[in-house]
């Protein structure tokens, strides 16, 4: 048992109690090394519920929101799913960790070379990233079982909905710039899209040609 191993337990059991009891996604939680993915001077508030700040203005979602997103995927292993916005590159190797086939697309050059070794030095080897604007998606390797947006945006990016497979999942915070978002999920079904909204939360802005400039 590494020395974190108690702080993870800890970090499970507060998220049960507000309510996630996906258990693919809490076992994900409880194996996921959570510190390594913030810089060293913040490790031991890796596991505190906030989030917290990675290089770049950009930061690492607080524990219960990767969980809530993550169990709102209604996910099952052996799935592809499309992460825009890999970020520290924590919820990709979540989403690993639930036996997902992850491609995940950061925009930021200096990022995305720090976050994909990140990620090849801790052998997560189901997770592959692209360096382009995540509101354009990944057309060539999809379409997605599950999409999930990890920025919040003015709306749901058209070419996101596209690449979304029939039936597919997708979730993604909405609303203004600076936060005041609500997570949102988009169901597709026989070419049908149906919107479904929930909590308020507060992410970075989603940048890119279908989203804030």
């Amino acid at each position: 048992m590494d020395k974190f191993q108690i702080s993870r337990d800890r970090m499970v059991r507060k998220i049960r109690e507000h309510g996630v009891r996906d258990t693919l996604v809490l076992d994900a939680m409880r194996k996921v090394p959570r510190h390594l993915f913030v810089e060293e001077a913040l490790q031991p508030q890796a596991y505190e519920d906030r989030a917290l700040p990675i290089a770049y203005g950009q930061t690492i979602s607080q524990p219960y929101i990767v969980a809530l997103m993550s169990s709102l995927l209604e996910a099952a292993p052996g799935m592809c799913v499309l992460e825009i916005g890999t970020g520290s590159g924590y919820q990709a190797a979540v989403l690993s960790a639930m036996g997902l086939k992850v491609y995940s697309v950061e925009r930021l050059p200096q990022l995305y070379t720090n976050t994909n070794n990140l990620l090849i030095n801790l052998r997560y080897h189901n997770i592959r990233m692209k360096l382009a604007d995540g509101t354009e998606g990944w057309p060539e390797s999809g379409p997605y079982d599950r999409i999930i947006v990890t920025a919040g945006g003015p709306e749901v990016p058209t070419p996101l909905v596209e690449q979304l497979s029939d039936p597919g999942l997708l979730v993604i915070p909405v609303g203004g710039r600076y936060g005041n978002q609500r997570l949102t999920v988009i169901r597709k079904n026989r070419g049908v899209t149906r919107r479904e909204e929930n909590e308020y939360v507060s992410f970075v802005d989603l940048v890119g040609n279908h989203a804030w400039k």
